[in-house]
């Protein structure tokens, strides 16, 4: 199963939306044939075994795969009627699909067919491999932060310096990361103040570029006469600017006339409703975005109760000044029980620097401070 989770993994962020999937056929103990799901439309990974393998398994073969075989035809025929034509009989599955039409369907199919079925092998492993598909299913796109902090909670000295909190191989994680999301996002004072390309750029593979949106509700970013390198690299057809109305028709136009795309969402302020973000990037079949900043953007969103998944880098760093900048600010517990919190949370290491990331989760009474945002 390890085995067929490299070669899940060896599509990283290639199959949205679409989930991850390697597979592979064992056959009196040596591995014979291996499939990974390349992209969305294409053939599934279990067939893709069984087409590798070239001929009609052994008798006593084995299928590994990492997610519950499909069960329904879609456009692909179904995996589990390839599964059954190939005369296999055992199959050990690591996650279960969490796609209400399948969600256990496809197991149930393979025992009536009289085929022995193991479920739930390195399952937290196999599920996590797809924390975008499965928030996708079930909710819709997944919005997704990163920060990263001193020990004390700061993304930036009082002066505004910021490089570097963490180190180099915290940092080459972010980008792994901005790989698998389809979409990147960050404010209009991150655009202003780092320029940054917002691309994805890993060791040995060319640089990738997602969906970049900037969030710009007085599209503050098209004032200047030299535009940032998001409106005018070779990646600007990838750029969205989030904005509204109170941006002025004149600005869209000049970036629309760049070549880059506009979504402007009514607001009865300069701020973007994020559920209506949300449902945007739903009809476009973008299934996560990875918010990177700034910290006025990422407190909106917790604000809001939209953000569902963070990843929060720590450096064993301290400012130990209040006038430094925080990450997320906004929020006014009175108790312990009103704190935001993470669950199913997972903890990796970079040297000195760790990383821990889960899913959000909100108290049911969250009190804010409203003079924080009044002010903006």
């Amino acid at each position: 199963m390890r085995r067929a989770l490299e070669l899940a993994r060896s599509e990283w962020g290639n199959t949205h939306p679409n989930p991850m999937v390697g597979a592979l056929i064992v056959e009196e103990g040596r591995i014979v044939a291996e499939g990974a799901h390349a992209q969305d439309g294409g053939p599934h990974a279990e067939r893709l075994a069984l087409l590798a393998r070239g001929k009609t398994p052994r008798p006593g073969a084995t299928m590994y795969v990492t997610l519950e075989p499909c069960s329904t035809p879609g456009r692909t025929g179904a995996c589990t009627d390839a599964i059954i034509a190939s005369g296999i009989k055992r199959v050990v599955v690591g996650a279960t699909d969490p796609f209400a039409e399948h969600a256990g369907r496809g197991f149930e199919v393979l025992r009536r067919a009289g085929i022995e079925v193991i479920t739930g092998v390195l399952e937290r492993e196999c599920a996590d491999l797809n924390l975008v598909f499965n928030h996708w299913v079930k909710h819709g796109p997944m919005l997704a932060a990163k920060a990263a902090i001193t020990l004390d909670g700061k993304i930036a000295c009082r002066t505004g310096d910021s490089k570097w909190i963490t180190n180099e191989s915290a940092r080459a994680d972010v980008h792994r990361w901005r790989r698998l999301f389809p979409g990147i996002a960050v404010g209009a004072m991150t655009v202003l103040k780092d320029n940054p390309r917002l691309t994805a750029r890993c060791e040995g593979q060319p640089e990738w570029c997602p969906w970049r949106f900037v969030f710009d509700g007085l599209l503050r970013t098209v004032v200047d006469k030299n535009p940032p390198r998001v409106f005018t690299d070779e990646f600007r057809e990838r750029t969205i600017v989030v904005t509204t109305p109170h941006g002025g028709l004149g600005y869209v136009r000049k970036l629309r006339d760049l070549g880059i795309k506009v979504w402007c969402f009514e607001s009865e302020t300069q701020r973007v409703a994020f559920a209506d973000f949300r449902k945007k990037c739903a009809e476009e079949r973008i299934a996560g975005v990875y918010f990177e900043g700034g910290a006025q953007l990422l407190s909106e969103l917790v604000r809001a109760r939209q953000l569902d998944y963070f990843f929060i880098y720590r450096a064993p760093v301290l400012f130990a000044d209040d006038k430094a900048k925080s990450a997320i600010s906004g929020l006014r517990p009175e108790r312990v029980d009103q704190a935001v919190r993470l669950s199913d949370v997972r903890h990796h290491q970079f040297g000195d620097d760790a990383m821990m990331r889960g899913n959000l989760l909100y108290p049911e009474k969250m009190l804010v401070d409203e003079t924080v945002f009044s002010l903006r």
